[in-house]
């Protein structure tokens, strides 16, 4: 089997217009397409990075919570790698985002920190 790439990353939320406005306004992603599925009373929204579909954020009717600690099984976090960590810092702060203090990686001396989305999800930003 050959892999090329990861092709897209499903999100569920809770609160779709809070969540949209995250992924959009906050961390700056497009809005390529977006459905409401009248018989699902849900909207499937397809978000890309510099143009490349990266992200589907679903919407649906009082969906369960699901913990997200760090080492519980499952997805650990999404991770976005950017070009200046403290201009990312700084832009986050701008717009209100709680996030936590830079650490540097221990094996490969790059430096990152973690948020939230809306419903918890930790998000990582990692420097290039």
């Amino acid at each position: 089997m050959k892999i090329n790439k990861v092709h897209h990353i499903a999100i569920i939320c809770s609160n779709y217009e809070k969540s949209k406005d995250f992924y959009t306004r906050i961390l700056g992603m497009e809005v390529l397409h977006e459905y409401y599925r009248k018989e699902r009373k849900s909207y499937k929204t397809d978000l890309a990075v510099d143009g490349e579909y990266l992200i589907e954020l679903f919407s649906f009717p009082n969906p369960p919570k699901r913990p997200s600690y760090p080492e519980a099984a499952g997805l650990r976090h999404l991770a976005f790698e950017v070009p200046d960590i403290e201009g990312t810092v700084r832009e986050l702060e701008e717009k209100g985002v709680v996030h936590e203090t830079i650490r540097t990686d221990e094996y490969t001396g790059k430096r990152f920190f973690f948020m939230q989305d809306p419903d918890g999800l930790p998000i990582e930003f990692y420097e290039e």
